[in-house]
């Protein structure tokens, strides 16, 4: 009996389509507003948004600006929405600018994201009507002469993101009546100037090739180029911007209109001896927008039986994890603030890690309480407790923060170490800062935050670190009323790891103000008291539950307390649908999220 060959090729075995890659991914073009319906267990996507490009200017006007042009990851879930946005029209009647693009967007996961079209470009005869107007990218001027300090040309990147979406237009310089429109900006780079001597309009600015991201889309993949510029008097008009920019007029002839889905601006339109019919001057229309998208998760498919062995022989071969992709956040509970114008304790250490896979089973999650705050001679502050994740072949660790040294007098202390590393303490500790000894979880290089305490001086203390930065140094080597204790260290925030909102904003691990008179770090950190005598004296403040954030140090002429540190938070985020138990659940987004504040078994189901 023949053998079954097309089961022999093959196995019937399930894996990936690719050794190197594990698959390889979709890119969707969309030139008409719409969803786009994602694939299974797609959690992030690189879009390219390319607004509408503007019209060039009436009369020797400027070139249209180019539509913004935003190349960036976000996160998605089983579908996104696209939104096209359409070219602006050129200017048609005396003093007229073109019409700005309008915007095009991508909604994903609860969140718009745009690109702003392109500016219009200006037009001739009248002041008010020769700039360029700002948008993604700025619309070229028109009959204007420019003082070298001054951009007539239309701002870019309006409004501003980063990376930037666009440039600014270009500036126009006029020779008498002889007034020659400048460039519309492009993604890529400015418009050019005109030049009244000899007459020569500006180019457009050129556009952006995504094809590196996106091999294969329309256009070789280079949009958002700006308009040239038009001509009252030169024989030709500024050339259009590569990318879909529309060409300037020349003297006697038509202004360039942008291609259609690229964000091109279109050319600015020609002088007093424009084309017929009427309207002989008018400017070039922009091109519509554009929005591109390619799945970043990789696809599913199927392997010879040759290359699984092969891969297995290798090392290569996926093992297969009940919760693959994780994100991880481990904050430890924080250092307690110091008595009797002390030192601010120090945040607790953090732990973030990304591409975190567990396998099936208990793993024990244990929440660091906040050290106690330093309440005199017989109570110094406390450490931190830490915070761990152990179990489902992971082990991390957050150290918990240093508490804060306590005052001189006949038992001065050194600053404590701890994740982040407590404020140095006036008197016989002054000079001194607590060290941080948090370390990067193994396995995850850059996953450990923490910082030093501030120093200390004689008669002022340092503020605690935190996860984003050191405590501030005392300030001031007089009196007590003339000296200031420091600053606590800045805190982490940790929101764009996660899809799903947190607890606290996202800010945790601030380090805590130092006695003296100033503040904690967001973040949970706790204020140190006003220093100075009387009414302005007082208790440190407490740092936040749940968000590793320290105590603040207690001031005054009488010995006040410091505040407790806060403690710490585990939070665990992954793809898909609930695969674990433990904690607080939501599920949103397409990705499950779990909240541990207090001691756990987050149990791993698969």
């Amino acid at each position: 009996m023949p053998r079954n060959k097309v089961g022999s090729s093959n196995g019937g075995i399930i894996g990936k389509t690719n050794k190197t890659s594990f698959g390889k991914c979709t890119v969707t073009t969309k030139t008409s507003s719409g969803d786009i319906t994602l694939r299974s267990g797609t959690r992030v996507v690189q879009t390219a948004i390319v607004a509408g490009g503007a019209g060039g200017g009436h009369d020797g006007g400027g070139g249209g600006g180019a539509g913004g042009l935003r190349n960036i990851e976000v996160n998605a879930s089983t579908s996104v929405t696209a939104t096209i946005g359409g070219g602006g029209a050129g200017g048609s009647g005396p003093t007229t600018k073109g019409v700005s693009g309008t915007d095009s967007s991508l909604a994903a996961c609860g969140t718009t994201y745009t690109s702003t079209g392109g500016g219009g470009g200006g037009s001739n005869n009248t002041a008010s009507g020769n700039p360029g107007v700002a948008g993604g990218s700025g619309g070229g001027a028109a009959n204007t002469a420019c003082a070298p300090s001054t951009r007539c040309g239309g701002a870019g990147n309006t409004p501003p993101v980063s990376p930037p979406q666009g440039n600014p237009g270009g500036n126009s310089f006029r020779n008498a009546s002889n007034t020659q429109g400048a460039g519309g900006g492009g993604a890529g780079s400015a418009g050019e100037n005109s030049q009244s001597s000899p007459f020569i309009s500006g180019d457009g600015g050129s556009g952006l090739d995504v094809s590196p991201d996106f091999p294969g889309v329309p256009n070789s993949g280079v949009y958002a180029g700006g308009g040239g510029g038009g001509t009252n008097s030169g024989p030709t008009g500024g050339d259009a911007g590569p990318g879909g920019g529309g060409a300037g007029a020349p003297d006697g002839g038509a202004a360039g209109d942008g291609t259609t889905n690229t964000g091109g601006g279109g050319g600015g339109g020609p002088g007093s001896n424009g084309p017929s019919p009427s309207p002989s001057r008018r400017g070039g229309s922009g091109g519509s927008g554009i929005v591109i998208v390619k799945e970043l998760n990789k696809a599913s498919g199927m392997w010879s039986m040759q290359s699984q062995f092969q891969s297995i022989s290798q090392g290569l071969w996926p093992k297969t994890f009940a919760i693959s992709g994780a994100t991880v956040l481990v904050v430890a509970g924080a250092g307690g603030g110091g008595f009797d114008n002390g030192a601010g304790g120090g945040g607790g250490g953090m732990i973030l890690a990304t591409g975190v896979d567990f396998d099936k089973g208990c793993v024990a999650a244990v929440i660091g309480a906040g050290g106690v705050g330093g309440a005199g001679n017989p109570t110094p502050a406390g450490t931190g407790s830490d915070s761990t994740l152990i179990g489902g072949g992971v082990s991390f660790t957050a150290k918990g923060g240093g508490g804060a040294a306590q005052p001189g007098g006949s038992t001065p202390e050194t600053a404590k170490p701890g994740g982040s590393g407590g404020g140095g303490s006036r008197g016989g500790g002054s000079g001194t800062k607590g060290l941080a000894i948090q370390t990067d979880a193994p396995g995850f290089p850059g996953s450990g935050f923490g910082n030093d305490g501030g120093v200390s001086s004689p008669e002022a203390s340092g503020g605690g670190g935190g996860a984003g930065g050191a405590g501030g140094n005392a300030s001031g080597s007089g009196p007590f009323s003339s000296s200031q204790g420091g600053a606590g260290g800045a805190h982490k925030d940790v929101n764009p790891a996660f899809t799903q909102s947190l607890p606290n904003s996202g800010d945790y691990s601030g380090g805590s103000g130092g006695g003296g008179g100033t503040e904690g770090s967001p973040g949970g950190g706790g204020a140190g008291a006003p220093g100075g005598p009387g009414p302005s004296s007082g208790d440190g403040a407490a740092g936040t539950a749940n968000t590793g954030g320290a105590g603040g140090a207690g001031a005054g002429s009488a010995p006040r307390d410091g505040g407790n540190g806060g403690s710490g938070i585990i939070v665990i985020e992954y793809p898909g649908s609930a695969k674990a138990t433990g904690g607080t659940v939501t599920t949103a987004c397409g990705t499950t999220k779990h909240v541990i504040t207090g001691n756990a078994t987050f149990a791993v189901t698969g």
